[in-house]
């Protein structure tokens, strides 16, 4: 109810406040357990990618950000708490749990924000929790959001979604499986980050 209330009135003041702009919608699939991998910026890329996707995000948030009334709507935007500094293995499992459960999820491979704009490395296992569900991963670049770090008053906004990226019917996934289609994910990001086509 308050995500269905909520999204219109944040598309509203994105399109306005951050003049945003949305590429490649199209190749997000409608149904079935989906991953949008993402660069990271600033702490408005949650919300930003959640009002450009077509389909509701679910995302892992830093715990400290559960504070009364907030909290309560960062949950109705689909957000869930993570205890950072080790594996939370109760966030993880429920981030596999919505995957199972045919929705989407949101993930930054890189694991932190990006202090230059730049595209940084992946962190290993970064799609552990797509393989098991075998998701559907769409890669997504957000440029802009950084806006105060490069000193701009009135940002500018575009997130870009690349064509979708599926596991190999016959795939053994391990370590090495997981590593190189992670860095196969990350050039296509690296790619929609340099103006690709989508």
């Amino acid at each position: 109810m308050i995500y269905t209330l909520l999204k219109p009135i944040l598309w509203l003041l994105f399109k306005i406040a951050l003049r945003l702009k949305v590429e490649g919608t199209a190749n997000i699939p409608q149904e079935g357990p989906l991953v949008i991998a993402s660069n990271h910026l600033s702490l408005l890329d949650p919300p930003v990618i959640g009002v450009a996707a077509t389909r509701k995000v679910h995302f892992m948030a830093k715990q400290e950000l559960f504070v009364p009334i907030l909290g309560d709507i960062y949950k109705a935007l689909g957000a869930f708490p993570v205890r950072r500094g080790g594996a939370d293995r109760a966030a993880i499992k429920h981030g596999i749990d919505i995957l199972k459960d045919n929705k989407v999820l949101a993930i930054f491979p890189e694991g932190t924000r990006s202090k230059t704009g730049k595209l940084g490395k992946a962190e290993p296992g970064a799609l552990m929790m797509a393989s098991k569900a075998m998701a559907t991963i769409v890669p997504c670049c957000v440029i802009g959001t950084d806006y105060k770090r490069q000193g701009r008053i009135w940002p500018k906004v575009t997130v870009r979604f690349g064509k979708p990226i599926y596991f190999p019917a016959d795939a053994v996934v391990n370590k090495e499986f997981l590593h190189d289609m992670t860095e196969n994910l990350m050039q296509h990001i690296a790619a929609l980050q340099a103006g690709e086509k989508v």
